[in-house]
C-alpha cells in the first residue's frame, strides 16, 4: 500500500522558515516524479515544487513563480523522504500542503490529474 506522510507545517510569522518533511512508503520516491502542491481557502490546488532523481541523481526540478528563490524541494533517497524547505515566508503562502507521486515524465508538474498519490496534508499559517 503506497503512503505519503507529510509532516513540518506549523505556524509562523512573515520572514520566517519552515522545513516540510514526506516520508514515502509502498514505492520508491527515486522513481516517482515527486511534488509538493498547496490549497488555500476558497482556491485551486496548485503545484509548488516538483523533483524527479532516478537513481539518485537530480534530473529534474520545478518551482512555480511565486515561490521561486524561496523555497527548495530536496530527496533523500536513503530515507524515501522529500523536502520542502520554505524560507522568507509571507501570509499569502498560508495553505494546506499537500506531497504528491506521479509517473515520469507525466503530463507535467501543474496538472494534478497526472498524480498518481497523495498524502493528507499539513497545514502551514504565516501571520503577517
Amino acid at each position: 500500500q503506497v503512503q505519503l506522510l507529510e509532516s513540518g507545517g506549523g505556524s509562523v510569522q512573515a520572514g520566517g522558515s519552515l522545513r516540510l518533511s514526506c516520508v514515502v512508503s509502498g514505492l520508491s520516491a527515486d522513481s516517482m516524479r515527486m511534488g509538493w502542491w498547496r490549497q488555500a481557502p476558497g482556491k485551486e490546488r496548485e503545484g509548488v515544487a516538483g523533483i524527479y532523481s532516478p537513481g539518485g541523481r537530480t534530473y529534474a526540478r520545478y518551482y512555480n513563480d511565486p515561490v521561486k528563490d524561496r523555497f527548495t524541494i530536496s530527496q533523500d533517497h536513503a530515507r524515501n523522504t522529500v523536502y520542502l524547505q520554505m524560507s522568507s515566508l509571507k501570509p499569502e503562502d498560508t495553505a494546506l500542503y499537500y506531497c504528491a507521486a506521479g509517473q515520469w515524465p507525466g503530463g507535467g508538474w501543474s496538472d494534478p490529474g497526472t498524480y498518481d498519490y497523495w498524502g493528507q496534508g499539513t497545514q502551514v499559517t504565516v501571520s503577517s
